[in-house]
C-alpha cells in the first residue's frame, strides 16, 4: 500500500506536490543519513512510518498560522509538518550543526518558503509567541514547557509526540490545563494541550 492510500484511509488527503515532496526528503534522508548517523531509522518503511507519525495530528489539530518546532532533529514532525502545510510559518529549531545542515539542505531542495531553521537550543531562541510549538522525543513535559515558556502566549497551543511513560510524566508535568491524550497503536501518545482554558 502506498503511502497515500495510507493517509487517505487515516483520512488525511494532501496534493500532489505534497507527495512529490515526501519522495524527494526521502530520498535526501537515506542519503545524508547513512553518511552523517541523522537517524537510525534509514528503510524506506522506517521513513514512511515517520511521515504518517509526524502529520496524523492534522486529524485533530485546530487551525495555526506559524509553529516551532523544538529539537527537529532528521525532520520530524516539524520538516513534514512543513510540507503538509505550506501556508503556515515553520520555525525549525535544532542544536546540532550537522542536523541543521540537513534540514536548511531539505528546505532548500524543496523550496520550502515557509521554513526558518534556527541552530540554538529552545532556550536561546528570542522570545516570540507561536500559535503551536512541537516537539518529539526531546524531553519530558515539564521540562518541555518550561523550556518553551517564553515562546507561548495565552493562546499558544502543544503538541507533544510521546511514548509509552507519558502518564508518568503528566503526573510530574502537573498539568491544570486542558489537554486531550490521542493513543494510535501501543507506542504513539500525542499529548494535544489545547488553548481552550490554557492559562
Amino acid at each position: 500500500m502506498s503511502i497515500k492510500s495510507k493517509l487517505e484511509a487515516l483520512g488525511l488527503e494532501f496534493d500532489t506536490v505534497f507527495y512529490e515532496r515526501c519522495e524527494k526528503f526521502s530520498s535526501l534522508l537515506e542519503e545524508w543519513g547513512s553518511v552523517h548517523n541523522l537517524t537510525a531509522a534509514l528503510s524506506k518503511k522506517e521513513i514512511e512510518a515517520n511521515i504518517i507519525d509526524s502529520v496524523y495530528p492534522l486529524k485533530f489539530l485546530n487551525s495555526f498560522d506559524n509553529f516551532a518546532d523544538i529539537g527537529t532533529g532528521a525532520g520530524y514532525p516539524g520538516m513534514l509538518l512543513a510540507i503538509a502545510r505550506p501556508e503556515c510559518k515553520a520555525v525549525l529549531i535544532e542544536p546540532k550543526a550537522k542536523r541543521v545542515a540537513f534540514l536548511n539542505f531539505v528546505k532548500n531542495s524543496l523550496g520550502l518558503e515557509n521554513v526558518e531553521v534556527i541552530h540554538k537550543r529552545a532556550q536561546e531562541v528570542p522570545p516570540k509567541v507561536f500559535d503551536l510549538i512541537t516537539s518529539r522525543a526531546v524531553t519530558n513535559t515539564s521540562l518541555l514547557m518550561s523550556l518553551t515558556n517564553h515562546l507561548s502566549g495565552f493562546e499558544t497551543e502543544y503538541l507533544f509526540y510521546k511514548g509509552s511513560i507519558l502518564q508518568e510524566e503528566l503526573k510530574e508535568a502537573e498539568l491544570n490545563k486542558r489537554y486531550e491524550i490521542i493513543s494510535v497503536g501501543q507506542n504513539r501518545n500525542y499529548l494535544y494541550i489545547k488553548k481552550e482554558g490554557l492559562f
